[in-house]
Formats: structure tokens, C-alpha cells, sequence
């Protein structure tokens, strides 16, 4: 158990989730934590723990944070995007207090590879008050990940691990640990009903957060070198793209650096210990100024804010110029935007089977609400199909918001992930609005995830629905006659008052 083992960041977020006697895990699909779910499910014949996909990630932390209190260690994957819906409970549970460890791993997507945005995760650290882990690596990972549960028992609160894909796919050697934690359960305390809310907020700060701040303070997670009098400030991948530039290349021979791997609370004497011992500092980091908006005012920091570094994702050669740039107060070479024109397209699929629809609404006058999912690809040309995309699920409670009775298209995981609550509140309202609902049962984007039909519960809810079966249509006519059939089913379900409804079923062809 004890000896070194050459693995990935991926393998070592598995083993190190074996060796804390994770029992309960639940995920929702989406890049880049759809590979670490894939993990465990090749996994689970010889794992002892329960592995469940969920549509949700409220419903995710929820279902962990109910394996906890009855004493088993839980582990939630999301995608960044997803601890927007589970910050409800996550903020709760972290003055309600917990039982058994819960720990979130928060795939983050610098550069927006698969993603609707590129918002990082370590923010929520100081909104829900709980710890951040942002390891550089698979021993860094490993170890991140173990601690992570320790803590989260000792504070009887949630705590979150960072990761990327640039974590998963990375290599390096780790030391298993021994288990140690079968043994007992750590069951949730009742004796927190004797409080107030607002007690409950001051016992947390009394006792919980100070053990919090200690951890990040002084862990071993973090790293210091003290070389010159050019200093590196650094989490998460950036660290080890540190690491590997400054021993490769001579020229920063002298520089020093320090590699948090704990972020939040923010270890504020530990970084201001590092920064006053030397005259000019980078911090190098992804995707947002995290660590930088933090010590600004300690004296010359430069980073995201000063130009020097570009926001999202960061390689040798931005770090290289960085340093090579310091003496410029601020920089102007990564100021342009990028355009898909730049970038290369990320089209729908040309052989779509979905296609006969995206060139109906794209000869439609009214506007069209689009959802997170392969529909949101067809709003760019040349097809035109869709005018906006919020978010996952968001597809009908947006087109409710339209002046004139518009359309909304969402897909069958939207629907079942948060869409369903939009399509209650446009029937309690009487909205005017027609819903495509694109059911391949299968969340498409992510992996091919299956997709709880919900079928029978719109039609309850909305007496005008239909269905439109593409593959049958295109197996008995021409694909233009099918235009021509949607076409006018959509236009007598526009002249309709409320809410309407047509399913579009298909078979999405790559799965």
C-alpha cells in the first residue's frame, strides 16, 4: 500500500476516494467531470460504494448530504456550472452541519472547452465559507482529496476539490495511505436544534472556520521556495507549469515560488509572509484572478488584472512572458477577444437527425429560446436556429419572458434537470409559449447519460401537447416533406393561446 505508484490525476482522485471509504457517490454529467464518473462506474464491481447519475445537482448534494448525517462518507461530482444549483443546500449544510465527510468535486473548464462559461469554482469558498483544495497533480490530488474528508469531519461542514481536465490527464507518482476509517461513523449531532439560525452561524465561526483558517494556513498541501527576489504565487495546473519552468529554464533559476493547495479560507499570513520577502510578484492561476484580487494592495503584484497573464487557461510560454515582463506595470498582448472565426466552429453534427427542425425554426418569425445542449450549437451560421441560451433548463421560463407567444427548445435531460419547474410556473401563469421538447433519451452533450422520460407528467400538466416522431417521418417521406409537417404543426400551436407542447423525438446517432 505504502509503495509509489505512477498513475494519472484521474486514477488518483479514484484511489484516493477508495482509501477515504467513500460509500455514496453522486454525479450529474458534463465536462470535465463526466471522465471522473466514468472512473467509478468502470470501477464499481470492485468498489463498496453506490454510484447514482442524477439530473440535478441540488437533488446530487442533497441525496449526499442524507448519506452523511446517517454516517457515510459522500462524494458529488458537478461540472462548475452545477454548484450554481447546488449552492442552496451547500450554504445550508455548512451551518446545519454534516455527519460523515461530504466532499464536491467541482470540474472546472478554463478556456470554456465544453462549457456555457468559464467560471471558477474557488469563489464559492467565500461565499458558502468552506475549504478549497486546488491540487497541481496526482500526488497533489491524492493527497488533496483524503484531507478533504478529514477536514470535512473535524468542521462538520462540506468542502470542495477543485479539478480540470489538465488535472485528470496529468501523470506522476503517488503513495497510497492505509485505510483507516471503516471503523467508525460519524453521525450527524441533533444537539444543533438547540440553536437559533443565528446561532448555529455563531458556533460555526467560533468553532468551525478557525479550524478552517488553521488548515489553510499551515498545510502541507502548500508548498514555498524561497529563491530571489522574484516571487511566484500559484494554485491548481498553474503550479506545476511553474514548477516545471522554473527548473528547466536557467533564467528563472532565482525565482521563488508558492504553490497553495489550499485556497479558501485564504491563507492571508502565509501568502503575506511570502509576499514581503521579495520586490516583484506574479501570481499565475486559472481561470479568474482568485489569489490575485486577495493581495493586490500587499504591494507589486502582477497577474490577470495587470495584462501580464490571460484569464482562463494558462502554458509555459504566458507564464515565460510574464516574467520577462515585469518590470511593465501593465501589459496590453491579451487584450483581444477570441471569435469562433479565430477558434475554429463547434457545429451540430451534419448528420444531426434533428436537422429538418433547426431549419424549420430558422425560417420562423418569432423568437426562440434556446437551452444548454446540442440546440445551443445552432445558434450561431449558417443555420440561425436559436436567438438566446442562458442556461440548462432555462429554455422555457426564458421564452415566458417574450412579449408575443415564442418557442421554447430544450431537451429532454433540460427538461428533467430544471426545466420542469419552468414549464410549472408558465401553466400557473397562463404564458403564452410553445415548447419543443427534443427527447433522444439520452443527455447527448455529456456522454450519452440515459434520460428519465417525463413524458406523462408534461401531459398533465399541459392537455395541448403532441408528438412528432422524426425517425418515422424521415423513414416514410422526404426530409423536406417533414419540414413542410413541422412547419405547420408549429404554426397552429403558435395561433394557440397558452402553453403548448410537441415532443420531437429521434435517436441521436452517436450513441
Amino acid at each position: 500500500m505504502n509503495d509509489n505508484i505512477h498513475t494519472t490525476g484521474l486514477d488518483a482522485l479514484y484511489l484516493a476516494s477508495v482509501d477515504s471509504s467513500v460509500k455514496r457517490i453522486t454525479a450529474v454529467a458534463g465536462f470535465p467531470i463526466t471522465a471522473v464518473a466514468g472512473k467509478f462506474i468502470r470501477e464499481k464491481s470492485k468498489g463498496a460504494y453506490e454510484f447514482h447519475w442524477f439530473t440535478s445537482e441540488k437533488s446530487a448534494m442533497e441525496t449526499a448530504l442524507g448519506a452523511s448525517v446517517s454516517g457515510c462518507r459522500s462524494l458529488v461530482l458537478v461540472k462548475h456550472v452545477g454548484m450554481n444549483l447546488l449552492a442552496d443546500p451547500l450554504i445550508t449544510s455548512v451551518t446545519h452541519t454534516i455527519g460523515a465527510g461530504v466532499v464536491i468535486l467541482a470540474g472546472d473548464d478554463p478556456a470554456a472547452i465544453g462549457s456555457q462559461n468559464e467560471q471558477d469554482s474557488r469563489w464559492y469558498g467565500k461565499i458558502a465559507e468552506v475549504a478549497v483544495f486546488d491540487p497541481s497533480g496526482p500526488e497533489s490530488a491524492y493527497k488533496c482529496l483524503i484531507r478533504a474528508f478529514e477536514i470535512s469531519e473535524e468542521t462538520s461542514t462540506p468542502v470542495i476539490v477543485r479539478v480540470t481536465d489538465r488535472l485528470e490527464k496529468s501523470e506522476g507518482s503517488i503513495r497510497r495511505i492505509a485505510r483507516s476509517c471503516d471503523t467508525q461513523l460519524k453521525l450527524f449531532d441533533p444537539s444543533m436544534w438547540k440553536l437559533t439560525m443565528h446561532g448555529k452561524h455563531q458556533r460555526f465561526h467560533q468553532k468551525s472556520y478557525p479550524l478552517l483558517n488553521r488548515e489553510a494556513e499551515n498545510s502541507s498541501l502548500s508548498r514555498v521556495s524561497i529563491r530571489g527576489s522574484i516571487g511566484i504565487i500559484s494554485s491548481g495546473i498553474p503550479s506545476a507549469i511553474v514548477d516545471e519552468l522554473l527548473s528547466e529554464n536557467t533564467r528563472w533559476a532565482e525565482v521563488s515560488h508558492l504553490a497553495l493547495g489550499i485556497v479558501s479560507p485564504f491563507p492571508y499570513m502565509l501568502v503575506a509572509n511570502f509576499v514581503k520577502k521579495h520586490e516583484s510578484l506574479l501570481v499565475a492561476e486559472e481561470s479568474e484572478p482568485f489569489i490575485e484580487s486577495h493581495i493586490r494592495i500587499l504591494g507589486n503584484i502582477s497577474g490577470k488584472e495587470t495584462g501580464h497573464l490571460p484569464y482562463g487557461l494558462l502554458d509555459r510560454e504566458n507564464i515565460g512572458f510574464a516574467l520577462a515582463n515585469l518590470d511593465r506595470p501593465h501589459v496590453t498582448e491579451y487584450t483581444s477577444i477570441q471569435t469562433i472565426a479565430e477558434r475554429g466552429s463547434k457545429p451540430i453534427c451534419s448528420d444531426c437527425p434533428y436537422m429538418p427542425l433547426y431549419r424549420t425554426l430558422r425560417r420562423l418569425d418569432v423568437m426562440i429560446a434556446g437551452d444548454m445542449g446540442c440546440s445551443i450549437r445552432t445558434a450561431p451560421e449558417p443555420l440561425g436556429a436559436v436567438d438566446t441560451g442562458f442556461s440548462l433548463g432555462g429554455a422555457i421560463s426564458t421564452a415566458c419572458g417574450f412579449p408575443e407567444k415564442g418557442i421554447a427548445v430544450i431537451g429532454d435531460f433540460g427538461l428533467a434537470h430544471s426545466g420542469i419547474v419552468g414549464l410549472i410556473n408558465a401553466v400557473d401563469h397562463g404564458s403564452d409559449v410553445l415548447i419543443i421538447v427534443l427527447q433522444n433519451d439520452i443527455a447527448a452533450m455529456t456522454g450519452g447519460q440515459p434520460t428519465p422520460d417525463i413524458k406523462e407528467a408534461v401531459r398533465a400538466l399541459v392537455p395541448d401537447m403532441a408528438v412528432f416522431d422524426i425517425d418515422a417521418g424521415v423513414c416514410s417521406i422526404k426530409e423536406t416533406a417533414v419540414e413542410k409537417e413541422l412547419e405547420r404543426m408549429i404554426a397552429g400551436k403558435l395561433q394557440a393561446r397558452g402553453v403548448s407542447v410537441i415532443y420531437v423525438k429521434c435517436k441521436c446517432l452517436r450513441f
